[in-house]
């Protein structure tokens, strides 16, 4: 993966475009982020220097009246659907520029401070997340499938993995067999912003994976691979052709699985990664365990759980409440 045009063009605008290619190396040298988040930075503040309407931008030529413009510029932009910008996509641009503006002021560069900046408010993020029932049809769906035994045995795993550790699908998608070893019950991902975490097999998990490891007779490094070779092969940077499983082709699959299990709603790896944090929390894990198994930064993000268990609550009230009346 590459950077792609948006920061060449960055460049376009003087001396506030040098300015942000340097905060684009910051972010992926010194921060450590993901090419992608560069990218998605750098389409972000293009966009905005582009709405500027100035080629030689100065880092004093942003100012609080002309960011308050332009966030009414975003509230009134549709997407390629006709439909007006969700709040969470007008923020991701305001949080790439307060970055940049964070940067700057590092450097000593006079410019609006990044505090002012504040975020639209967003409605409370919805979590879909499957209940026990179709949990346990989806888990269960690859044994009942037409597919050849080696891909059932494959699906079956993916599944296991993924409601035992809550991964993010490119997580999973990136693992290898060294990587995980199945004569202990964890082992390490690397997660967003390559940061380490511990994850767990649950014993369902470690049977699944064995089952499919045993039946593989490839000498792939990939944990998980596509088993129609022509169609999914690659070379890796040591000239070894490679054919691991994509994140789009684990999408499929569940989408594939939860439709043969009757599961009406749209199922996604991510569904399985909710279910993880539910579950957990509903049997009575703390928030801050669960925060670290799911490799958020902030405590923040994994409070969107929390309402799902006050769900909880009225059945407590009910059962534990002045029982003498």
């Amino acid at each position: 993966m590459t950077k792609n045009n948006s920061v060449n063009q960055l460049l376009n605008f003087g001396l506030l475009g040098r300015w942000a290619n340097d905060f684009l190396n910051y972010l992926e040298i010194e921060k450590g982020r993901s090419l992608r988040t560069v990218r998605n930075y750098s389409f972000y503040l293009l966009r905005f220097f582009i709405w500027l309407n100035k080629k030689n931008l100065k880092p004093n030529d942003i100012s609080l009246s002309k960011v308050k413009q332009y966030r009414l510029w975003l509230n009134r932009q549709t997407d390629r659907h006709g439909k007006a910008l969700k709040k969470s996509t007008q923020n991701y641009h305001l949080i790439a520029l307060r970055s940049f503006l964070k940067y700057l002021a590092k450097q000593d560069v006079k410019t609006l401070a990044p505090e002012k900046i504040e975020l639209a408010k967003q409605p409370e993020r919805e979590v879909d997340f499957l209940e026990n029932d179709d949990l346990e049809r989806l888990l269960k769906a690859p044994q009942n499938s037409t597919q050849p035994e080696i891909i059932k045995l494959r699906d079956q795993a993916i599944l296991a993995v993924l409601f035992s550790t809550g991964l993010r699908v490119s997580e999973l998608t990136s693992l290898t067999r060294e990587q995980v070893n199945l004569k202990k019950d964890e082992f390490t991902v690397s997660g967003k912003g390559g940061k380490n975490r511990l994850v767990f097999l649950s014993d369902n998990a470690k049977m699944a994976l064995s089952a499919y490891l045993d039946k593989r007779q490839d000498m792939d490094p990939s944990l998980f691979v596509g088993h129609d070779r022509a169609k999914n092969k690659r070379v890796n940077k040591d000239n070894k052709v490679v054919h691991p499983l994509t994140p789009r082709s684990v999408e499929r699959l569940i989408k594939y699985y939860s439709k043969a299990a009757g599961i009406t709603k749209k199922v996604t790896p991510h569904t399985l990664r909710h279910s993880f944090a539910t579950d957990l929390l509903q049997n009575g894990a703390d928030i801050r365990s669960v925060q670290a198994m799911l490799g958020h930064a902030s405590i923040t993000t994994t409070q969107i759980y929390t309402h799902i268990t006050n769900r909880q609550l009225k059945e407590i009230h009910k059962n534990f409440h002045h029982k003498k009346t």
